[in-house]
């Protein structure tokens, strides 16, 4: 079965429209396929699961097989080399990251790892637009004719895409070896000259620190520290989407991706392990200064060790559009759940010149006023 809603030929019923046969899409923000057609509602019933991750390494030895799998048919785009499912009997397509034509015919079926929770859904695609628009009358010295042109295009610019993510969580144990630094303070003397050319001598308080040898050991817990499965998305964007409301993470399950594509993941759990690591470094170091206390403190060495090691699979939702300027690439993002804006946008060379010499003409007036005065 793919990612997305399933094709003729092996489409659930519970994917159908038992009114009329089509194909059913989940409903942003509901708990529902819907119709298209005929307005048909179907409530997905769905158990409720705690959301908890599974072990590392249990996962990691585990292969993909048909069983534990997902079929999906995969297209690549041969310009920036993002990976999508499709959806179903389209026979032309542009790729969501960098609105290149896609090549139908070379799609593949592939097995893909099953997700272990999705996040639906929340944002309509036309609230979604409304946000980007928002976002875009809120900059400064964009190009007038790219607002123009924003301004002149519907909300279908902007397609409903779920981004794989690895969620880790884990506990740290590490050890260290630093320094410790207190400051104290030392008086002296010194010889200074007034204005009246008589010299005199005066004390004064000198900082000096007092280091000391310090090792210990600090133990920092982390949860849900995402990293996404795709490059495809710039992790400017990426980051400036957070936080998510994981909260509403649902067990997966098909029904939500209906009407959706989904991009499939090129960076394996091992590669994102050590991208969590490196985010996760800062807040260690951070406990260790705090532990190592004092004024100032330096670290030479630490050891961190990772227990309770789990990850999570997830898809989490975006509303995404990727335009060209000047031949220039930019991706606008909608976090699918709280409508926040990621997006690049080019600058207006013009309007900056235009503000320059503005401001130089202000300070021109000021000088010539004040000296006049």
């Amino acid at each position: 079965m793919p990612f997305e809603e399933k094709t003729a030929d092996t489409l659930h019923n519970t994917l159908k429209c038992s009114n009329c046969g089509a194909a059913l899409h989940y409903a942003p923000g509901t708990s529902s396929l819907t119709c298209e057609y005929c307005g048909a509602v179907n409530k997905i019933e769905v158990e409720a699961v705690a959301i908890a991750p599974v072990d590392y390494d249990t996962y990691i030895a585990s292969a993909i097989t048909p069983q534990n799998g997902q079929a999906a048919k995969v297209v690549k785009c041969s310009n920036c080399g993002a990976s999508t499912t499709l959806l179903p009997n389209v026979t032309s397509d542009a790729c969501p990251f960098c609105a290149s034509p896609l090549v139908i015919a070379q799609a593949k079926d592939m097995t893909l790892p099953k997700p272990h929770y999705v996040l639906p859904f929340a944002v309509k695609q036309q609230d979604a637009y409304g946000h980007f628009r928002t976002w875009l009358g809120k900059l400064w010295f964009a190009p007038s004719d790219l607002v123009k042109k924003v301004n002149n295009t519907s909300s279908q610019q902007l397609k409903g895409l779920y981004i794989p993510y690895w969620s880790f969580d884990t506990d740290t144990h590490t050890t260290y070896t630093g320094q410790r630094g207190d400051y104290y303070y030392v008086t002296r003397t010194r010889t200074v000259t007034d204005s009246n050319g008589d010299s005199h001598t005066e004390t004064y308080e000198e900082r000096e620190t007092r280091w000391s040898n310090v090792s210990g050991y600090v133990d920092c817990d982390f949860q849900d520290v995402l990293v996404s499965a795709s490059p495809s998305l710039p992790e400017k964007l990426s980051e400036k989407l957070e936080p998510w409301r994981l909260q509403d993470l649902s067990a997966f399950d098909e029904r939500f991706l209906s009407g959706f594509r989904s991009e499939t993941y090129t960076i394996a759990a091992p590669e994102a392990l050590g991208i969590a690591k490196r985010r996760m470094d800062g807040e260690i170091r951070s406990s260790i200064c705090g532990d190592i206390g004092g004024d100032e403190q330096h670290i030479d060495t630490y050891d961190v060790n990772y227990h309770n090691l789990g990850l999570k699979y997830i898809l989490l939702p975006v509303w995404i559009s990727a335009y060209r300027y000047n031949n220039k690439l930019y991706h606008v993002v909608v976090n699918a759940c709280t409508g926040e804006v990621a997006g690049e946008r080019p600058y207006s060379a013009m309007k900056i010149a235009l503000l320059v010499l503005a401001i130089l003409a202000l300070i021109i007036a000021i000088v010539m006023m004040t000296q006049h005065s």
